[in-house]
């Protein structure tokens, strides 16, 4: 195998310039094991989904985005949690994302992770992004689950995390999924 045998794409569904969700996935490039790369998408460009829009062809920004799914062994999502759910547009890019033909997301292997200022840490987003996942046919590791809760404790001013903790937990939840890519690639 390559050097880099596990391409994971990183999904922040916060547009916030400081956002923690966008600072945990940051997080991540230092936790990685061996043999796994993490690219973190851009859904910023994402239009308001519209069906009449996608029958005149696939915008750049969502041609871009399912290219990228669809080249990743497996996906991280890292959600805010906004009136108890999935925010706005980490929903829409995955809507774009999903229509067919060829919907990128079936069959993935896919971990959960966000952060909040709260204490529960995005669990009812978290809960719901699950759902959705269902019927994308997403194949969520169950284990271990990540809510960053009191994330303003956990990262400094400048959005590095530094919570020993909460590193140690991102480093298993990674090397859990990139096993799982392995494992599924075994069996084939």
């Amino acid at each position: 195998m390559s050097q880099t045998d596990v391409k994971i794409l990183g999904i922040s569904g916060s547009l916030r310039a400081k956002s923690y969700n966008t600072a945990a996935l940051r997080a991540l490039h230092e936790l990685l094991p061996p043999g796994v790369s993490l690219t973190e998408a851009d859904i910023s460009e994402i239009p308001l989904y519209n069906d009449d829009v996608r029958e005149q062809g696939w915008p750049a920004a969502v041609e871009r985005f399912r290219k990228q799914i669809e080249q990743a062994d497996a996906l991280i999502f890292s959600t805010p949690e906004y009136n108890y759910s999935v925010p706005g547009v980490l929903k829409n890019a995955i809507d774009w994302a999903s229509r067919p033909p060829q919907q990128p997301f079936a069959g993935k292997p896919a971990a959960i992770m966000g952060a909040s200022p709260g204490v529960i840490g995005t669990a009812r987003a978290q809960y719901h992004l699950r759902q959705i996942g269902v019927f994308l046919d997403l194949q969520f590791i169950n284990k271990p689950e990540v809510m960053i809760g009191t994330a303003a404790d956990r990262f400094n001013a400048d959005g590095k995390l530094t919570h020993e903790p909460t590193r140690e937990f991102l480093k298993t939840m990674v090397a859990a999924l990139a096993d799982r890519v392995r494992f599924l690639r075994d069996r084939k």
